[in-house]
């Protein structure tokens, strides 16, 4: 676009003045013009300096901003961004909920199966689904006794066991949120996240820290590799006095005792055999309720 004609530059400036080229807030925004056009958008001229890259204002210039050197900023605004919006809206502690993206609702065939054997798996495993969901409903109906201040529930915000984590919320019209990670292949958060608590993250590790600054509990139900690691991380921040201890609650014991023998660890000499009691094995969403509602000494 154009600068406006120069006849018009008065009635521009006046604009300005009379604050239709000012944010919300009222501030000035350096991001447009000075000059306006006749119906009052902001125009800048069009010249070799202004359309050069080095012209963009630093935080406006995308290029820039991904640039290697400036991780530590990018960093740093991923930490800032949820953090503020959270504080902003009153959020003081979450229910975290991990667990697997693959687990399907009951009824729904297992998109991720690759053969009969993993079809078999994930469709008998479709009850932790049910469980999640029943558990988020349990967690959320206390939240709102704190004024949705306390005990708000927290997954990574995809399908599966997230989904049906932010469902359960909503189920009884609570608020949920949702810590969704940029990858290749997924994932648009599952429609059931509360839309002002929907974040983003490139960075696992600053997306893991979100889930554990508010956490006043954490459940993990069967999954993957994804996690696996946020279990292990949480059971390293308890473990070595870097977080308050807090219920760890690990939904279906048979799965978990096939998968980890944490008796073996303790056994070999490298867990301490009273690590294992950091963790709690539930199958129902009652009783990993219980437990928190205990800890915390919560009143029915």
């Amino acid at each position: 676009m154009l600068f406006a004609d120069s006849a018009d530059r008065e009635s521009d400036m006046a604009k300005m003045k009379n604050g239709k080229l000012r944010r919300k807030d009222g501030v000035w925004d350096p991001l447009k013009s000075n000059v306006a056009d006749k119906k009052g958008a902001a125009v800048i001229p069009r010249t070799p300096q202004s359309e050069s890259p080095s012209y963009r204002l630093a935080y406006a210039d995308d290029d820039f901003l991904c640039r290697e050197e400036l991780r530590p900023i990018r960093l740093q605004l991923e930490l800032l961004k949820t953090e503020m919006i959270l504080t902003e809206r009153g959020v003081k502690s979450t229910v975290v909920m991990f667990g697997g993206a693959r687990i399907p609702e009951p009824g729904k065939a297992p998109w991720a199966a690759r053969n009969d054997i993993q079809r078999a798996n994930l469709t008998k495993a479709s009850v932790y689904y049910d469980e999640a969901r029943t558990f988020a409903r349990l967690c959320s109906s206390h939240a709102a006794r704190f004024a949705f201040q306390e005990y708000l529930v927290v997954t990574g915000g995809g399908p599966g066991v997230m989904e049906a984590g932010n469902r359960g919320a909503a189920d009884v019209d609570a608020p949920s949120i949702g810590l969704n990670i940029v990858l290749p292949h997924e994932q648009a958060p599952n429609p059931y996240v509360t839309p002002e608590f929907s974040f983003n993250f490139h960075y696992f590790a600053i997306r893991k820290m979100h889930f554990m600054m508010r956490a006043k509990a954490v459940a993990v139900f069967p999954g993957g590799f994804g996690t696996m690691d946020e279990l292990f991380e949480t059971l390293t921040l308890i473990q070595t006095g870097r977080m308050a201890r807090i219920p760890l609650i690990l939904f279906g014991e048979r799965f978990w005792r096939q998968i980890i023998d944490f008796d073996a660890l303790a056994d070999f000499g490298t867990i301490a055999p009273d690590d294992i009691e950091l963790l709690h094995f539930v199958d129902t969403a009652a009783d990993a309720w219980r437990i928190i509602a205990e800890f915390y000494d919560i009143a029915d």
